[in-house]
């Protein structure tokens, strides 16, 4: 008898599809599509599980136990949605044929779809068929009125159970609540994130750069587990207090429920020692940077984070300015950074290390086997929708 699990549901839903099938000439529509497809699979990172295609769709799933934490998440729905639009410009402004696939890739856009629920799986030829109650519900919210209620064209729909489960009802301030009502299922209540606004505002944001003479400390280490989870982790106070020196950490100043620029990492390093670390730049999954108070007094750094994938896993790069401040205090504070922190980041990684092998030990994180999509594959999917529009 099959397993019954508990676990995520999350379809990546390319919308405008069938216009723009219908209004193209195939052949460039299928090498359009097949890349769009090809950049939605290489987003499904672990934790979550590729189930499989269904033309202009990717369906997943992740283990409830092995899961990322709500707000990461979210953020790997928003990095991928960013992609995808950076995509579709670029694919614009490289093409200068004038056949209406390429003239009509701009009405193309993406829409996700989340659940959380209990299923089955089943192997069928090589990939995982989901089965189960909810995943009907969720394949049933393909079709809905979210458009023409919300004017949302691109978004990501959350069922109620998904929120509750990932713990984000306070994000749920930034959401529209929405229901949809299906024969057999009753309500169901779902929160739309319009994604539009989160294209505009990842277009504005910069990234701070310290150039080498600004800087006066630098590690860096290779962890054996993906970016995302690394990522997810360094939002933790028992993965991040570590690698800043400090016993604990407490989050203040969350903005909509989420840890974003503004928000702070309270550090206790121990013997009433205090710092805090006010973020500056939150880049999910790339690097995020704090003004850092420091033991002298009216000094403080800047603390910036970088993740950089690897064959190996991911590299976490610690690096640390000159500080700010008057400019006595501030060459003191240059001095005792040079003095202390190179051992205590190279401590405090090693430590970082030591939780994420101990987590993977006894099965904390469990990392999936990513099942690879090969392009014939993908290719397949499309042709089939292909046909289906010819």
């Amino acid at each position: 008898m099959a397993k019954t699990e508990n676990g995520y549901f999350l379809i990546a839903d390319i919308t405008g599809y069938t216009y723009f099938l219908s209004a193209s000439e195939l052949e460039h529509a299928h090498e359009i599509l097949q890349t769009l497809m090809e950049l939605l699979i290489q987003h499904t990172r672990p934790p979550l599980i590729i189930s499989r295609l269904a033309g202009d769709a990717v369906i997943s799933y992740g283990l409830r136990d092995n899961f990322l934490s709500g707000q990461t998440f979210i953020e790997m729905i928003e990095d991928t949605y960013v992609a995808f639009r950076r995509a579709i410009n670029l694919m614009v402004l490289n093409t200068s044929c004038k056949c209406n696939a390429c003239a009509n890739i701009h009405t193309l856009d993406l829409k996700f779809f989340v659940h959380y629920g209990t299923f089955t799986r089943q192997r069928l030829d090589a990939h995982d068929e989901l089965l189960g109650a909810d995943v009907i519900v969720i394949h049933r919210l393909l079709k809905n009125h979210v458009t023409e209620n919300t004017g949302c064209r691109a978004y990501a729909l959350y069922t109620d159970a998904a929120i509750r489960q990932l713990a984000i009802e306070d994000v749920c301030a930034s959401m529209t609540e929405h229901f949809e009502k299906y024969e057999h299922l009753g309500p169901v209540k779902t929160w739309i994130q319009d994604m539009q606004p989160i294209w505009l505002a990842k277009q504005g944001h910069l990234k701070i750069t310290l150039p080498p003479d600004q800087i006066t400390v630098q590690e860096n280490r290779v962890f054996p587990i993906p970016l995302e989870i690394l990522w997810d982790m360094l939002t933790l106070p028992r993965y991040r207090a570590p690698v800043m020196g400090a016993v604990n950490q407490k989050i203040l100043n969350r903005q909509d429920g989420r840890i974003a620029p503004g928000s702070q990492f309270h550090c206790f390093h121990g013997d009433g020692r205090e710092t805090f670390q006010t973020i500056l730049e939150w880049h999910p999954f790339e690097q995020m940077t704090t003004e850092d108070t420091t033991p002298v007094p009216h000094t403080t750094v800047l603390v910036n984070l970088r993740l950089d994938p690897e064959a190996r896993g991911t590299r976490l790069t610690v690096t640390i300015s000159k500080a700010k401040g008057a400019f006595l205090l501030r060459k003191t504070c240059d001095l005792v950074a040079r003095t202390i922190l190179p051992k205590t980041f190279r401590e405090g990684l090693e430590k970082l290390d030591g939780l994420i092998k101990e987590d993977l030990k006894i099965g904390k994180y469990v990392l999936p086997e990513p099942i690879p999509v090969p392009a014939e594959q993908i290719g397949t999917a499309v042709q089939a929708s292909l046909n289906i529009i010819g």
